[in-house]
């Protein structure tokens, strides 16, 4: 199994798309090729930024060899495989293994109503049938669950299960996680609001949506606080405020993706129905860009 140091700005990388929302491999290797000229410490294709949701099986594999082939080895790469039966995640997740992924993301079951055994039962049917490092992804506003610490606790028994990103936006959520189950596990901020706190309470980083659109800030918060410089870290915390507050006003990530759009970068549409248009957000998010 590989042995992958998860840490700092991690982004989700919106997925680029033509106008009739067919993948375009050529411009999502030129938006990777950004980002990681900015800085970020990994690139991560089909997170919810990148529309996970919204394609099948064979794009999904066409999508992350790609990201593989575009990042060739300079940082490391984590590909969401997380769906919503335990058969179809396992299945998924070994045709990714021999992509040239380093770690899985695994997003808890969603739309079915679990338990916090079915979860744990999940989890560790895939931790057995997939010898890759993985982690966990824990988004109960999307997925309609919490994956409870004890439950992540009790999940610390697999070796290649590494971490968990926390996308609840419930701070002391993320604390448990960090205090309450192994030091071992890698905690990730999921909401970009909460990366500097994640940071100073022992978290290792963050899977930053934010880092598609303002990737230098983002990885600013990192540096700064890894440097012991808080007061930077901290105003470079407080400048992402504006545009997060946008984000509210519509589907998140699709509001993420209009801003790289609008900020020169040709990624495409988010495929319908969730495409952002609205132009009171357009012309909001063209204000809150002056600020940058």
């Amino acid at each position: 199994m590989k042995d992958v140091e998860v840490k700092g700005i991690i982004t989700p990388v919106v997925t680029t798309l033509n106008e009739d929302e067919t993948f375009n491999p050529e411009k999502y290797t030129a938006f990777i090729n950004k980002l990681i000229d900015a800085g970020v410490s990994g690139i991560f294709p089909l997170g919810t930024n990148g529309e996970f949701y919204a394609f099948n099986n064979e794009e999904k594999l066409e999508i992350i060899k790609t990201a593989v082939k575009a990042v060739n080895g300079r940082v490391p790469v984590y590909a969401g495989t997380g769906c919503v039966t335990t058969k179809e995640t396992i299945e998924l997740s070994l045709k990714v293994k021999d992509l040239g992924v380093d770690v899985l993301s695994v997003i808890s079951p969603y739309f079915v109503a679990v338990s916090q055994d079915d979860i744990y039962r999940h989890y560790s049917k895939v931790a057995d049938a997939v010898d890759m490092p993985i982690l966990l992804y824990n988004i109960p506003g999307r997925t309609g669950n919490n994956i409870d610490f004890k439950t992540v606790k009790k999940l610390s028994e697999y070796k290649n299960i590494i971490g968990i990103k926390d996308s609840s936006g419930n701070f002391d959520n993320t604390l448990k996680y960090i205090e309450n189950t192994d030091s071992r596990l890698k905690v990730l901020a999921g909401s970009d609001s909460l990366i500097l706190w994640t940071l100073m309470a022992g978290g290792a980083g963050a899977i930053s949506g934010c880092s598609n659109v303002f990737p230098e800030l983002m990885v600013d918060i990192y540096k700064y606080w890894a440097a012991g410089d808080i007061k930077k870290a901290n105003e470079a915390q407080k400048k992402i405020r504006p545009f997060r507050n946008v984000m509210q006003m519509g589907n998140p990530n699709s509001v993420v993706k209009l801003a790289v759009n609008l900020l020169g970068n040709d990624v495409g549409p988010a495929r319908e129905p969730s495409n952002c248009t609205n132009p009171v957000i357009v012309d909001t998010l063209k204000e809150v860009f002056k600020l940058y």
